[in-house]
């Protein structure tokens, strides 16, 4: 039900006021704000598309969040108790044009207001950025879109517009709506699928394509993935150009693994090229018969280039590539010590790492940060893959599967990634979905949280109060000499 003329003349003070709520004003900012406004016909992958570059900005330092039009339209409807239908999108109904219109501009006064805050970013050379995800298919809307953030609060503006015409990618998207999308939750599948197709030729009768030659725009066909750009300038919006390469709406699933259980991970020592334990060994081979009974499709195999990770995936039936950017983070003067070796010989460095996990470099070593760098060539290549299956490390699929989780920076260095495991991620719409898989193989456990006291000055006790139990000798499952091994014997 929209609202009625009286309820419509009593709602424009945003409009009046050009999107400047009090307290905002034209100021001078410290960063440069950009928008991004998504446009193109429903099911063309233009939240999946905002999403995605939402991600991947927010990974590489640039404060970013994506406003959903959808959303505030869902809030405006609350009041009046009904749901979404294809009626509130048809063309010649001007109430309910009207409500349509209330909420794109609520979605942009927040934006403005977001924009505005000062949203602080990691690094000064970075901008505030924010997307907004709306269908805006004529060229009126666009217009009114880029009045307000570029000649009304000197904004910089890019239009990402989101095309297709290939019927089964169509079909896929609609499909992925119907199943995801907060309009047809609870709905009978086949009233939703005929109200979306409605829903669908509302806007195709008012479409107007992308053709102004005035604004910064990007042109990207979801189902070809072809791409063409106009008037893309600046350091944030040619990376957006970048990004778009890597993105895909296709529903994809990776798998992940931690090399099986290394000698190093029995004595608790970090680092290092250890080779795998004989419980490690057995992961491995049952690691292989899992995927090779799995008969996934085209499943290809990525590792580190150390041994433990190559011995790990030797008998998946898969073509294996070994790859730099997954070996494990170095641990630098760190290499090959255990945490209790690294309390006594370097209290200070020690007590740094606990007190910022996320930004602390080991001497002649890495920290997460630039773990985080070195895998975002990885990041891009797994974005538009589908079926694979990487072998890596702890700290290393942290930073990888906590980027497809949209985990904060700082959650980073304290996700549960256990041994003898497969990790599955699969796309749902523009979210994805997790799942742990442990094989049944005892294994250590090599996560330390992070303890309380973190000073320099504290005991040697307080600083390993959290370091998981491990071993004294390298592996104490194997069978020494004749003797009985330690399983046998307890």
């Amino acid at each position: 039900m929209a609202p009625s003329a009286e309820e419509q003349r009593q709602e424009p003070d945003k409009e009046k006021i050009g999107m400047r709520a009090p307290g905002i004003t034209k100021s001078p900012r410290k960063f440069a704000g950009v928008v991004i406004a998504m446009c193109g016909l429903p099911g063309r992958g233009k939240s999946q598309v905002a999403q995605c570059l939402s991600r991947r900005l927010n990974w590489n330092g640039v404060s970013t969040k994506v406003m959903r039009v959808s959303d505030y339209r869902r809030k405006r409807l609350e009041p009046y108790g009904e749901a979404v239908s294809h009626e509130l999108f048809r063309p010649d109904h001007t109430a309910n044009a009207a409500l349509r219109a209330l909420a794109q501009r609520d979605a942009m006064h927040d934006c403005v207001a977001w924009l505005a805050a000062g949203n602080s970013v990691a690094f000064e050379e970075f901008s505030c950025l924010k997307i907004l995800d709306a269908t805006l298919v004529t060229r009126a809307q666009r217009a009114e879109v880029f009045d307000v953030f570029c000649g009304q609060l000197s904004y910089r503006v890019l239009f990402v517009e989101c095309v297709c015409d290939d019927p089964v990618v169509l079909e896929h998207n609609y499909k992925e709506i119907l199943r995801y999308s907060a309009d047809y939750a609870g709905m009978d599948p086949v009233r939703a699928d005929e109200d979306l197709r409605l829903k669908v030729a509302h806007y195709v009768r008012c479409y107007e394509p992308m053709d102004e030659k005035i604004y910064p725009r990007i042109r990207i066909d979801t189902g070809s993935m072809d791409i063409q750009a106009c008037k893309v300038t600046g350091h944030v919006e040619t990376s957006v150009l970048g990004y778009l390469g890597s993105v895909t709406v296709k529903p994809h699933t990776l798998y992940f693994s931690r090399h099986g259980e290394s000698e190093f991970n029995v004595l608790g020592k970090v680092g290092g090229d250890a080779v795998l334990s004989a419980r490690g060994e057995r992961y491995a081979q049952a690691l292989a018969t899992k995927f090779n009974a799995m008969r996934i499709p085209d499943l290809r195999v990525m590792t580190s280039r150390l041994r433990r990770t190559i011995a790990t995936a030797r008998g998946v039936e898969a073509p294996q590539e070994h790859v730099a950017a997954l070996n494990e983070l170095h641990a630098g003067i760190c290499e090959g010590l255990s945490y209790e070796e690294m309390q006594e010989h370097y209290p200070q460095e020690f007590a740094w790492r606990d007190q910022d996990k996320l930004r602390y470099r080991y001497p002649w070593g890495e920290s997460y940060v630039d773990a985080m760098q070195r895998v975002d060539p990885v990041l891009s290549e797994l974005q538009k893959s589908n079926n694979v299956l990487v072998v890596s490390h702890q700290a290393i699929l942290r930073c990888i599967i906590g980027y497809f989780m949209d985990k904060k920076p700082e959650e980073l260095p304290y996700m549960e990634v256990p041994l003898h495991t497969i990790i599955r991620v699969s796309s749902q719409g523009y979210n994805y979905k997790l799942e742990f898989f442990k094989l049944p193989i005892e294994c250590v456990n090599t996560t330390r949280v992070k303890p309380k006291n973190c000073s320099a000055d504290r005991t040697a006790d307080d600083a390993l109060i959290t370091v998981p139990p491990h071993f004294d000798i390298p592996d104490p499952w194997r069978n020494p000499g004749n003797g009985p091994t330690l399983v046998q014997q307890h």
